[in-house]
């Protein structure tokens, strides 16, 4: 009796470890190492499995100069993974409705603020991809998300005020970050440089983009290659508490499929 109980606890334990980590490396580019060695590890089972010795012993080896070659390729987002465990945040909680919603108004307040006095902005939301060549020649914050924080980032006399801030669901990563134009030769003449930033982080990852206009005092979102005018605080708002509850509670539900479905009537305007 008492051996099943401890080997229950043996392998629940040890689960939660591995699931814990994972959570950690959401964001990185870690994340897509990790469905590489699984890719490699259920072939090596296979391969052994149906006795192919040649491929079998290949993929071994394959395995064992990767185990070695990681920690130097993948040390910074080792390093922020130990530090994160060292901080107690390998059991950290999943953000409930209350405080996505006091985050997403907290943000709303900010953007509301710029749009009034035309400040301009430009906000980057941070998801599955990882940003980390974007902003790690930036200065890091590692803030927590306040109304006054982002605006006084984007006040006209700040030295930061010209790049964009990258943000994840913990806080505010980093701020003066350049970022890749687009190359989308359609887009109007109109739009300045922040909203071509904009666009050209969503053309190379699955980051939103929000900018505030100088000119014409209001808010444009750039998701996955799209640009949606002069959107209210109510669709920023809905926007915001579904990046930050939404993503972490149903990550298999092809959330974004739900975002293009809930900006296309902007797009179509």
């Amino acid at each position: 009796m008492w051996y099943w109980v401890r080997l229950f606890f043996d392998i629940f334990i040890v689960s939660s470890i591995i699931y814990r980590i994972l959570i950690l490396l959401v964001g990185t580019r870690a994340v897509q190492l990790v469905k590489g060695f699984l890719l490699l590890g259920t072939s090596t089972l296979l391969a052994a499995a149906l006795e192919l010795h040649l491929v079998s012993w290949f993929l071994k080896w394959a395995l064992g100069g990767l185990m070695v070659a990681l920690p130097m390729v993948f040390q910074p987002e080792v390093r922020k993974m130990l530090e994160e465990i060292g901080r107690g945040n390998l059991w950290r909680r999943r953000m409930d409705a209350e405080e996505a919603d006091s985050l997403s108004r907290e943000i709303v307040a900010a953007l509301s603020y710029m749009k009034l006095h035309k400040i301009g902005a430009l906000l980057v939301l941070e998801q599955e991809t990882g940003l980390r060549d974007y902003w790690r020649t930036a200065v890091r914050l590692d803030a927590r998300i306040s109304q006054e924080l982002l605006i006084c980032l984007f006040w006209k006399d700040n030295p930061l005020h010209d790049g964009a801030v990258i943000m994840d669901r913990d806080g505010l990563v980093a701020g003066g970050c350049y970022l890749p134009l687009t190359d989308n030769t359609s887009i109007s003449r109109w739009y300045g440089t922040r909203h071509r930033a904009a666009l050209g982080i969503s053309d190379v990852s699955d980051a939103m983009a929000l900018v505030v206009s100088e000119e014409r005092g209001e808010v444009t979102l750039a998701y996955n290659g799209h640009l949606s005018k002069n959107l209210k605080d109510v669709q920023l708002q809905k926007l915001l508490f579904f990046y930050f509850s939404g993503a972490r509670e149903a990550p298999r539900k092809t959330w974004k499929d739900k975002f293009l479905r809930l900006l296309q009537p902007l797009w179509s305007k």
